[in-house]
């Protein structure tokens, strides 16, 4: 009887994850620092992506009608983010009402998701435009951390599963872990800016916001029986997959920095 093949090596995806992720660092710095145009522009692109992505989870037999939404969102995004009034945000409502008409099933599931996709992305654009590059290095940095403790601290410690029917892959202790990272970096960033200690609470909140996040985006892979919302990024899957935690994260300092001052901080 032959050998059984030997199980895939635990970091085997490690070299593939952090080639993709550098070089999505590279190309989110220079958008993240030069702010503007250049900023709204690769938000507009990637939130575009993203709701392309939806749509072909959804409905992958009809990539036309994808690819149709995708190009709509970018154009009202775009004209909202030019035009910036009040009620302009009610352009956000415009794919989502046309997917649901186009749709049979999964209906609210579109509807919801391509929302909060528009939303998180808006709500990065006024981040760093109304907040400054600061905060948002300060949240950016929050999501990044959080994902890199809770990946070595999961595959390194393993334990009991955070939500096995929705991420068989996550643990407490890649959670747990995640916490505290995002904790060290609101240290860090009180340590180098005038914000106050609180700010080390408020990041291990966004920390778990972004494992909801995260959390989310797996529920509805796991419906729509997908590994991956693409395949456009080699060892992440898709744009959605990779920045799932930051819509989360994105959606709860929209609303955080709502209801209460955000600080202007510096170094």
């Amino acid at each position: 009887m032959d050998n059984p093949l030997p199980p895939p090596a635990k970091w085997d995806d490690l070299t593939v994850r952090l080639t993709s992720s550098a070089a999505m660092v590279v190309i989110g710095a220079f958008g993240v620092i030069l702010g503007g145009i250049w900023f709204q522009m690769l938000v507009v692109f990637v939130t575009a992506v993203m709701i392309w992505e939806l749509w072909m989870m959804i409905r992958p037999d009809e990539p036309t009608k994808g690819m149709l939404m995708a190009a709509l969102v970018a154009s009202v995004m775009s004209g909202q983010l030019a035009d910036g009034s009040a009620w302009g945000m009610l352009l956000f409502l415009v794919v989502p009402v046309i997917g649901v008409t186009q749709l049979k099933t999964e209906i609210k599931t579109f509807f919801f998701f391509a929302l909060g996709i528009q939303l998180a992305g808006w709500g990065l654009v006024h981040f760093r435009s109304d907040f400054g590059f600061t905060w948002l290095l300060w949240l950016m940095s929050v999501v990044i951390v959080t994902d890199i403790f809770g990946y070595f601290a999961g595959k390194s410690l393993g334990g009991p599963k955070f939500w096995p029917r929705i991420s068989p892959k996550k643990t407490w202790s890649g959670t747990i872990a995640g916490w505290l990272g995002a904790g060290l970096v609101g240290f860090l960033f009180s340590v180098f800016t005038n914000a106050g200690l609180w700010i080390i609470a408020i990041s291990m909140l966004l920390s778990f916001a972004g494992q909801m996040g995260d959390i989310a985006e797996s529920a509805l892979k796991r419906r729509m029986g997908v590994k991956d919302s693409s395949t456009l990024i080699p060892g992440h899957g898709g744009l959605f997959d990779r920045f799932d935690a930051l819509l989360g994260a994105s959606l709860f300092l929209l609303v955080l920095a709502d209801v209460f001052d955000v600080p202007g901080v510096v170094w």
